[in-house]
């Protein structure tokens, strides 16, 4: 899911990966639906490609939002009632205690909130796929029992 939501550098918002074309990407942004090419000189990065820094090596961002959701019950989270710089920090120690604090910038965590925040207000929510398996594995233990 996360691989075809893209960031582009020098662009507000996140943007989803409408078509390919000669040179350039066919962009719609999320919040607006709005179409806009982005070429092959602009900086684009997929959500699905990106990880955060831990001390026990990295973690896909993917797993990163799944735990914002889980510890907001799956809300819309307010970045400016959370505080001051120290404070966002404080609070993402307690979603993923293991982050590198000398590696994750504060300004990448609250992109980090305010992408999350994007994302399930154009109703995705599900930011980890299932793999096969597991699926396949619990449909089998339904069988079962």
């Amino acid at each position: 899911m996360l691989k075809t939501i893209l960031s582009i550098a020098g662009r507000p918002g996140l943007f989803r990966l409408v078509n390919r074309g000669k040179n350039m990407l066919i962009v719609e942004a999320i919040a607006t639906g709005k179409r806009t090419p982005a070429y092959a000189h602009d900086k684009v990065i997929s959500l699905g490609d990106i990880s955060i820094y831990t001390n026990d090596g990295d973690i896909p961002l993917g797993e990163v939002l799944e735990k914002v959701k889980v510890a907001n019950n799956g809300a819309e989270i307010d970045i400016k009632a959370i505080g001051d710089d120290q404070a966002v920090r404080d609070y993402f120690e307690t979603i993923l205690p293991s982050y590198d604090q000398e590696k994750v910038y504060t300004t990448d965590i609250k992109k980090l909130l305010t992408w999350y925040n994007l994302l399930l207000a154009a109703g995705i929510s599900e930011f980890v796929e299932k793999e096969e398996g597991e699926a396949e594995n619990t449909d089998e233990k339904e069988v079962k029992e």
